[in-house]
């Protein structure tokens, strides 16, 4: 299982940060980095699946191309903001970590605007 190998890889991490850190306090950040991008890299084949079996729902209830793919990214964006903010929190920049989230907010408001319009517009036509 995918999920025993992760949650594995990551206690080593732990273990390994705790263990280094008395030694080479410089050394953690990088072993978090690199575990994190282990464990997106071990994801990322899951992740293709469901963006696959969306993209197979989103033809089947013929919705917009258009929506669909934003609503994809916005969900990538998610991710990634949240990776983003953890990595700078993991090197105790926890400023840098809140201005990542809060630019990422931004930024996933902007994209979810064209959606909003649409489904307002959509409600607008069924009232009366």
């Amino acid at each position: 299982m995918e999920i025993i190998k992760i949650v594995g890889i990551g206690i080593l991490a732990t273990f390994a940060i705790v263990l280094v850190k008395e030694i080479r306090p410089e050394f953690p950040l990088f072993i978090s980095l690199i575990t994190g991008v282990i464990i997106f890299t071990m994801v990322l084949g899951e992740l293709s699946y469901v963006v696959e079996t969306l993209n197979t729902l989103g033809r089947k209830v013929n919705i917009e191309f258009t929506y669909f793919s934003t609503l994809l990214k916005i969900i990538g964006m998610a991710y990634l903001i949240e990776f983003g903010g953890q990595i700078s929190r993991d090197a105790g920049q926890e400023n840098i970590a809140s201005k990542i989230e809060l630019g990422g907010k931004v930024i996933i408001m902007v994209m979810a605007i064209p959606i909003l319009l649409s489904l307002m517009e959509l409600i607008l036509k069924i009232l009366p």
